[in-house]
């Protein structure tokens, strides 16, 4: 139920309040007292009908305004529906996890730091398919297009260095996530590719796999990890993990070749928040398409109380002037 004039449901305190008090005041100025010894004879006799109703009047005339100012109010049932359709998009994202992402200079390093940021992508995404491609000297499908996102999250936490042969397939993996999407039917189909690193290895060249990318209508969203000069990587020896000194370089003109070529747009990653902020703008670009269509239909319903409340009056009427009328001389 809604109103159209609430304005008026403010009187119902204001005219209410004053009433009871005012009523309230009367009532204890008009008392009379008589002072007996003894009440047990008058205990014996039941009250009457009419000390039963004397407050009735003014009972009926506070439910009168009340409900007068309810009808004013205008009180309407609302018959609403909406339906809405959605369209989902489908992502495959593409990810890096050669050696190389083990660099420190995003924390704790490039590969955890790019998994939780997808992670917080994929769960503000709940009407799209998502998939995780990963490569590094070869490539795998390690989630195939999917709704379920709490299954997806939970193969992004399972994934680390050392899985496959190092190196880095950038084509391989590109070329992988596009034949994962290229029989959907999905209108907007999307690659997030991330890496830190320069084609070196696989069979497929990153261009190549950009035009086949390009041939089924794919955008490809390319974002280039690392920050500028040195950095530190793990590396494991005979003598246990140790450090070494690496410079942070990679092919930026084969990413921005494979992003143009694709309707996408190249991303340079340096620090954790940019990464952040990546994945802000690409979640911005795709917005999922939605429909809603919405009927809302108001009836009037204040005649059952303006009814109520002229029926409480007219009783009110009865009561004050027959049944409880009083003679005075």
């Amino acid at each position: 139920m809604s109103f159209a004039n609430p304005i008026y449901l403010i009187f119902i305190p204001v005219l209410v309040l004053p009433m009871i008090a005012w009523y309230w005041y009367e009532l204890h100025k008009s008392d009379a007292s008589v002072q007996i010894s003894d009440t047990t004879a008058l205990a014996k006799h039941p009250r009457s009908l009419r000390v039963w109703l004397l407050h009735a009047p003014f009972l009926l005339r506070i439910a009168a305004v009340v409900l007068l100012c309810w009808a004013l109010a205008r009180p309407q049932l609302t018959n609403h529906w909406s339906s809405e359709s959605t369209e989902g998009i489908d992502i495959m994202i593409a990810l890096d996890i050669s050696g190389t992402m083990l660099a420190e200079d995003l924390t704790p390093n490039r590969l955890e730091r790019a998994k939780k940021e997808a992670e917080e992508f994929v769960k503000n995404r709940p009407n799209d398919q998502i998939g995780l491609v990963v490569f590094a000297g070869e490539s795998f499908t390690q989630c195939p297009l999917t709704t379920d996102h709490a299954v997806l999250v939970n193969l992004f936490k399972s994934v680390e260095y050392g899985m496959i042969e190092d190196g880095t397939a950038i084509g391989l993996g590109l070329a992988n996530a596009v034949n994962r999407m290229k029989d959907s039917e999905t209108k907007s189909k999307v690659i997030i590719l991330l890496t830190d690193g320069s084609n070196n290895r696989g069979d497929i060249d990153p261009q190549t796999a950009a035009e086949i990318a390009k041939t089924f209508g794919i955008r490809v969203y390319t974002v280039g990890v690392g920050s500028y000069g040195e950095t530190r990587v793990p590396v494991n020896t005979p003598m246990g993990r140790q450090y070494v000194k690496m410079q942070s370089e990679f092919d930026e003109v084969t990413l921005r070749g494979i992003a143009e070529k694709t309707g996408g747009q190249y991303f340079r990653a340096t620090d954790n928040n940019s990464l952040k902020l990546i994945y802000e703008q690409i979640d911005q670009l795709e917005k999922t398409k939605l429909r809603v269509r919405e009927y809302s239909k108001h009836t009037e319903n204040f005649m059952p109380y303006l009814i109520a409340a002229l029926a409480c009056l007219l009783l009110e009427i009865v009561l004050r002037y027959f049944v409880l009328r009083t003679i005075s001389n």
